[in-house]
């Protein structure tokens, strides 16, 4: 009885959660590779042998290309002479504050939007749930070219556009949790008990929230850097000198064939950036899901 007991508290709950975690190999190898994006992103003005924007006089070759990994570069140089490791780990640090930042703002919106509509109903959530309706019938990637093209592009611009255009699923992922929930025994139990809307709402609805959003934010940061990837590499998102992943290849994207190792770099660690929070992700949801654990 006592195992039981113990089992049911959150605090082994979250125990056993990430015991189940840490034996999924895939799971790790993507945290692995997160730490080790966000200890380069942290420690650039450390790590990084120069400055980002510095043209360097021996950064091309006599013939004015690029100079090819090794030596003194790591990674090479770009089309103007800067050594791309520091572009890449300083472009790091612009991925991923604009993946969390618009990444969380889209999670509150979502979150606000589907729970709103899901307890409330009626009316309300109507209106809700169809202006859901109909920013999802728009393409994300054309209506977030559309508003950064509209607002002078920069770190927050760009961030807000993204949060304002991939708010949708979370919101409709929310909306059919909250109304599943509040047609539960137990909510009928409170409201019979005279419980009010806001007691039932923070004390019950949301706290059964967490694990989806907790997914949800995960899985979403990978989809927030690829499409700031792309507004970058469209010339829309954050612009130069800032570096970001994304505008690297943009800047770069003439000598594919000369120097492919500047398209080729930068294009992979956003394919393993994404990659990595994906299994994350994944992982999480198993973990999470209750209908999962007799499974691992």
């Amino acid at each position: 009885m006592a195992d039981v007991a113990d089992l049911s508290s959150p605090r082994a709950a979250t125990a056993g959660a990430l015991r189940r975690l840490m034996r999924r190999k895939l799971a790790l190898l993507g945290l692995a590779i997160i730490v080790i994006v966000v200890g380069g992103a942290v420690l650039a003005p450390w790590i990084a042998p120069f400055e980002p924007d510095e043209q360097l006089f021996d950064g091309l070759t006599l013939y004015g290309e690029p100079m090819p990994p090794g030596g003194a570069f790591l990674m090479g140089t770009d089309l103007l002479g800067r050594d791309l490791f520091t572009r890449m780990l300083y472009g790091a640090r612009t991925s991923l504050v604009i993946g969390v930042v618009a990444n969380g703002v889209a999670l509150v919106i979502g979150t606000l939007v589907g729970v709103l509509a899901g307890f409330l109903r009626g009316w309300v959530g109507a209106v809700l749930m169809r202006f859901t309706d109909l920013m999802m019938a728009f393409p994300a990637l054309l209506l977030a070219i559309c508003l950064a093209a509209v607002f002078q592009p920069s770190l927050w611009i760009v961030a807000m556009v993204i949060a304002l255009v991939n708010w949708v699923q979370t919101a409709r992922v929310v909306y059919t949790e909250t109304t599943s929930l509040s047609e539960r025994e137990f909510i009928a139990a409170e409201k019979t008990l005279g419980a009010s809307s806001a007691r039932i709402l923070f004390r019950h609805i949301l706290p059964h929230l967490v694990p989806t959003l907790i997914v949800w934010g995960t899985l979403g940061i990978s989809v927030t850097v690829l499409l700031e990837a792309t507004l970058s590499f469209l010339g829309v998102g954050v612009q130069p000198p800032t570096p970001s992943w994304g505008n690297i290849i943009f800047e770069n994207q003439t000598y594919f064939q000369a120097a492919p190792w500047l398209v080729f770099i930068p294009g992979a660690a956003i394919l393993l950036l994404a990659l990595a929070f994906n299994l994350v992700g994944d992982a999480l949801r198993d973990v999470l899901d209750p209908t999962q654990r007799g499974n691992d």
